[in-house]
């Protein structure tokens, strides 16, 4: 029998691995990927509207140094380069007619260094909410076991359980950061 309290650590986890996971693709490794861009909000159609790329336009890895990004409706290309030059990502688009191209220049070493530092204080705000996660787990075992829902003996089965399901989840963020560690120093 899996105890609801369980079932809701895990989908908890689930989230805050998701989170974690989203949250350093975006930074970036010198190489192209669309993950760079796409949550870039920018104002358009005369600055009524606020969207994210991925909604205005597809875009595309044409190479390990370049992107391409081809808005679903031109007239808003210029208004979509100069969102993206004003989020201050430190990339410089290009419009080229039907699209926009942007080439990613190489990282320095110092640069590099700076976001293996940013990635890392991302890795430890993911096992904060981790931690939060455990607690709120064990605090939901206490109170079955407060209600008489739950023995002694399943108490401290679902404890352990609970724990092990934690153990795991900092596992993969570690996993996760050594991964980006390594894309990062990769030249």
């Amino acid at each position: 029998m899996q105890s609801d309290v369980i079932a809701r650590t895990r989908q908890q986890l689930q989230k805050v691995l998701d989170l974690i996971k989203n949250d350093i693709a975006t930074l970036r490794t010198g190489r192209a990927t669309p993950a760079i861009v796409e949550n870039i909000v920018v104002k358009v159609y005369g600055g009524s509207t606020q969207m994210r790329i991925m909604e205005l336009a597809t875009i595309a890895a044409t190479d390990t140094q370049t992107l391409v990004i081809t808005p679903f409706d031109a007239s808003i290309i210029q208004e979509m380069a100069k969102g993206i030059q004003d989020a201050n990502v430190g990339l410089n688009p290009v419009v080229d007619s039907q699209y926009i191209r942007i080439s990613i220049p190489p990282l320095s070493a110092d640069r590099r260094q700076e976001l293996i530092k940013a990635m890392k204080q991302k890795l430890e705000n993911g096992k904060v909410m981790v931690r939060q996660v455990r607690h709120e787990g064990m605090d939901g075992i206490k109170k079955e076991h407060d209600n008489k829902t739950i023995t002694d003996d399943e108490q401290t089965r679902l404890e352990k359980d609970l724990q092990k399901i934690i153990d795991d989840g900092i596992e993969m963020i570690e996993g996760m950061g050594k991964k980006k560690e390594e894309e990062l120093l990769a030249i």
